[in-house]
């Protein structure tokens, strides 16, 4: 039962994330327009959940993608519609302050 707990409310582990943000990752905030420009990732692109399948050309030859949204929920159906045209090397980066977390580090 505390298990449950410590997962929900324990920090998650962003070492792997912070890596690839140093070696260079695309940056993909699948936010609406106007929630990125309340506030997002320096070097971030900003391409909507509802446009990613329509612009998979903006992904190809990514070495590493990391798409991250407010939840997390977002980029996880953003990861998924990557995935499912081909592409191997996606992460769900969370929520934009978790990436930006990573990139202060």
């Amino acid at each position: 039962m505390f298990a449950i707990f410590k997962n929900l409310f324990s920090k998650k582990d962003n070492t792997q994330m912070e890596k690839l943000i140093k070696e260079g990752a695309f940056l993909v905030d699948v936010r609406t327009p106007a929630e990125f420009a309340e506030g997002h990732v320096k070097g971030s692109t900003n391409t909507p959940l509802d446009q990613v399948a329509s612009q998979l050309a903006k992904f190809k030859g990514k070495e590493q993608i990391i798409v991250f949204c407010r939840s997390g929920n977002r980029s996880g159906q953003a990861k998924m519609i990557l995935e499912q045209n081909g592409f191997k090397n996606v992460i769900n980066g969370g929520t934009w302050q978790d990436v930006n977390e990573a990139i202060s580090k």
